[in-house]
């Protein structure tokens, strides 16, 4: 896995409303390289979602370069983002900050109506439903951190430099250091 030429590839993960896009941005932004949100990518224009088909090949373009970050979780496109990535940089902040944040930015962008991805803008009542950060978040955090545990200690992702943050400080540090 991962026998792509040097780069500097990063896979920005976590809990929805734990700030993947900001920081992805951030480390783009301080690197000069290419930033990809998969959010942008997955939910076109009224809300339709791509095809898995469709959906990993235009992650599998989006990532063909040498130098990116990536922001999402996605499972279906997470092994190509993975096999070509070579830092993992996780957000495993607590679940009071992240509900805090995800409920904060969801309130913000129903009461604002501001764009998202090609036109979609978050509407309260898609509040009520289960796939919803809010309530996503609320009722995955646990298991999602169990499984990124699980994940970067196996020994087929060892290739990858994981930085793991609990809290949003040492994350800026390290964004500091870069």
């Amino acid at each position: 896995m991962n026998r792509q030429a040097p780069g500097r590839r990063y896979s920005v993960v976590g809990s929805s409303g734990s700030g993947k896009t900001t920081f992805g941005k951030a480390i783009a932004a301080r690197l000069g390289i290419d930033y990809v949100e998969l959010d942008a990518i997955f939910h076109q224009p009224g809300w339709t979602e791509l095809s898995d088909d469709e959906f990993r090949a235009r992650v599998r373009d989006a990532t063909a370069g040498d130098d990116w970050v990536v922001d999402g979780n996605y499972s279906v496109v997470r092994p190509i983002v993975l096999e070509r990535a070579t830092t993992v940089v996780w957000l495993d902040y607590s679940r009071p900050r992240v509900m805090q944040q995800v409920i904060r930015r969801s309130v913000s962008r129903g009461l604002l109506h501001r764009e998202l991805w090609n036109g979609n803008r978050e509407d309260p009542r898609m509040w009520l439903r289960a796939s919803h950060p809010i309530r996503w978040t609320w009722t995955h955090h646990a298991r999602k951190r169990a499984d990124y545990e699980a994940r970067y200690r196996d020994p087929r992702y060892a290739y990858l430099d994981v930085h793991r943050f609990r809290v949003p400080r040492d994350a800026r540090s390290w964004l500091d250091s870069l």
